[in-house]
């Protein structure tokens, strides 16, 4: 990726879901693109960084009945809140917009049509539980009943927790409809498909461009392997989203419209902006750069529907796309009942916005893998970088200047060396963070706060103070200190725009540019020092989970229905069963085994394909895992399977054995784990 000046370049966040508040797994996304974007402008380049609610689909229209309200308003209320996070946490977009507005139905017909005419839309009928009830179609998680295999109750409609085994929501026995407890119907309808199929070596050559990083085009390989298929486009009513044009009671899938609200944001800001046009950056042969900032739980859509629609349609496709991991807490997932499923209100009610900011920069690099909000290592990380070294600099040397100097730097410099390293590191710091490897940059700079400090420790401006005949030595001694702090605050804007922007305050300066890193700030008179960022008492730590577990407790999620989980808590938890005998339990053959292999199944919600290796021959099987476990994350891991199971003939194949997972499903699972120096094949007794 180029670093020249004067690029023009589009950023898009990826859209949350318009049903509920955003916690901090979502900021580890809108943090990274922030900084990102924020470099790009220090380096002078236009970069307009779009976002916006993604406000279509089934939960949000349900959620708004339950509350009493229109989804319009249930949109519009949880916009102003993500909103009103977004700026707290000084996550600058250019324009935070809808996807229910008139841009982006205007933009999903044109794309749609120009689809059509291609002759990539087709229909098929599609027979789907109905909720006589409700008069409306359920997907297959708005379905619930007891499994067809082993009789697990309380099961979704695509397949089985428990057992593993999938199944379409009509084989249910006892089902009822999640929304209504009604019996549902079976019920035929005409579904709209879009031919993803017809754009596979298009985006086959396109994935081959370095559009993404290695672990996603491996991914992307895969299923090119297993062939690309069409994909439903339509819902049928009631349903809140745009109708499909010349139909009647079709409305396009959340999924149709929801990118294409990158491009309805752009072109809501464009309207506002005399110099900049919507087809300098979108139309198909734009010399303008395109960045999306995405989960790695949505590339299949970013990756292939959205390129492929946009070609398809004579819009431009992505410069790249980037794909983050996702966030854990001390560990482990997010969970309600620890007080660790932390909004990002929650947050900021007991902690500064920027300390976030930089313990994720400090952690974050350019690949998928998730990241730990370790909150003992984040209270001593930000106490002893922040405050121990960035800022302790400027409170080590500034009272001096005041005191002795009327305020005033120096005229010249102690020690020129140590200024040039400073500002030559400038160089390798911004390209790590073009190039999304933040933890590397901080690391850097931290290693230049210490030198700094060692700087300040080797002269002792506090002995030399004492003395008339040492004193006019400490004005070159503490402005070279707070050169160094100035060109440290340089590097760290982009992380602590608040933080950096009181420094300019105290340097009483411009706002700080690139430029500034070639000279030192001599001969000039600084404002009195005002502590800058406070350290973190543990105490707000405990109070931000205590009350995370009391208002959770009483609050249910408001997350997407296909996307919800509920948390284990003590009353929840399942009956022990009833007594069985030793002889019973010595009939299942307990196996160590390796994870030798994972990947997704194609049109499977709920199922990951294991290849397992338990030392005499591998394995194949099935687990309902996909919720909890990305396949990458798997392979590798030890775990525990019952190996003397009877093979079952699933819709996707064979599956041969049963691996052992806890929890009560959907996000909150953990398959068992063996301690290491367990191989596999070993017998569990």
């Amino acid at each position: 990726m180029p670093n020249t000046p004067n690029r023009q370049i589009l950023v898009t966040s990826a859209l949350p879901y318009a049903n509920g508040p955003l916690h901090l797994g979502h900021m580890v996304e809108y943090i990274q693109s922030d900084i990102w974007v924020r470099w790009q402008l220090l380096m002078g380049n236009q970069c307009i960084h779009i976002c916006g609610s993604d406000a279509h689909g089934t939960p949000i229209m349900l959620q708004a009945e339950k509350l009493g309200i229109t989804p319009e308003n249930l949109v519009s209320q949880i916009h102003a809140e993500h909103k009103a996070d977004f700026a707290a946490f000084h996550v600058a977009f250019n324009n935070f917009y809808t996807t229910h507005s008139p841009e982006n139905q205007e933009l999903s017909a044109k794309v749609y049509q120009r689809l059509k005419a291609r002759g990539d839309i087709t229909t098929k009928e599609v027979t789907q539980a109905y909720d006589p009830v409700k008069n409306m179609f359920l997907p297959d998680r708005y379905v619930k009943g007891e499994c067809p295999k082993c009789g697990a109750k309380d099961q979704y409609g695509d397949s089985c927790e428990v057992c593993g085994a999938t199944y379409s929501p009509t084989e249910l026995k006892n089902p009822i409809s999640v929304v209504s407890g009604a019996k549902p119907e079976e019920r035929s309808s005409e579904h709209y498909f879009f031919k993803l199929e017809n754009y596979t070596e298009l985006l086959q050559q396109w994935t081959q461009q370095e559009h993404f990083q290695p672990q996603i085009a491996n991914k992307l390989q895969e299923w090119f392997e297993a062939g690309l298929r069409q994909w439903d486009i339509s819902r049928d009513g009631p349903y809140f989203g745009f109708p499909i044009p010349e139909t009647t009671n079709k409305y396009f899938y959340v999924w149709m419209d929801a990118p294409i609200g990158y491009m309805a944001s752009f072109k809501n800001w464009c309207e506002k902006q005399p110099n900049v046009k919507f087809d300098d950056f979108w139309a198909k042969n734009s010399p303008h750069d395109l960045y999306h900032f995405i989960g790695k739980d949505i590339v299949y859509f970013h990756a292939l529907f959205w390129p492929a629609m946009l070609a398809g349609s004579d819009f431009r496709t992505p410069t790249a796309i980037f794909a983050h991991g996702f966030l854990t807490i001390n560990g482990q997932k997010m969970s309600k009942s620890r007080g660790t499923f932390i909004t990002a209100r929650s947050y900021l009610d007991h902690l500064h916005p920027e300390y976030l900011r930089y313990y994720f920069a400090a952690k974050l690099g350019d690949g998928i893998d998730d990241i730990d909000l370790n909150l003992n290592d984040f209270t001593q990380r930000v106490n002893s970088d922040l405050v121990g070294k960035f800022v302790n600099i400027a409170s080590r040397c500034a009272g001096f200047i005041s005191k002795h100097f009327d305020g005033k730097l120096a005229n010249t410099l102690d020690d020129n060396t140590l200024f040039q390293r400073f500002s030559e590191a400038g160089e390798s710091i911004q390209e790590a963070f073009l190039a999304r490897h933040y933890h590397r940059a901080i690391r850097e700079i931290m290693g230049l706060a210490d030198l700094a400090n060692q700087y300040v420790d080797s002269q002792k401006p506090w002995e030399l103070a004492k003395n008339q005949e040492t004193l006019a030595k400490v004005q070159p001694v503490c402005t070279m200190g707070l050169n160094c702090f100035r060109l440290l605050s340089l590097y760290l804007k982009p992380v602590l725009p608040q933080l950096v922007a009181n420094v300019e305050s105290f340097f009483n300066i411009a706002p700080l540019t690139w430029d500034d890193r070639k000279t030192p700030l001599l001969a000039h008179t600084i404002n009195p020092y005002q502590p800058l960022i406070q350290r973190i008492d543990p105490k707000q730590i405990d109070q931000m989970l205590e009350k995370g577990k009391v208002s959770m407790s009483s609050t249910e999620p408001t997350q997407p229905a296909d996307l919800a989980a509920t948390d284990s808590k003590a009353s929840n938890l399942d009956p022990i069963a009833a007594e069985i005998t030793y002889d019973d339990f010595a009939k299942i053959d307990l196996r160590i085994a390796k994870i030798a292999h994972a990947e997704h199944v194609e049109g499977a919600e709920k199922l990951l394909k294991l290849t397992l290796d338990i030392g005499t021959e591998n394995r194949q099987v099935f687990a309902g895992i996909k919720s909890a476990y990305q396949p990458e994350d798997l392979i590798g891991k030890l775990t525990v399977m019952v190996a003397n199971l009877a093979p079952r003939q699933m819709r996707f194949g064979l599956s041969q054995g049963m691996v052992l997972a806890a929890g009560p499903g959907g996000k909150d699972l953990w398959i068992l784990e063996p301690h290491t120096g367990a191989q596999p094949g070993m017998r569990v007794k």
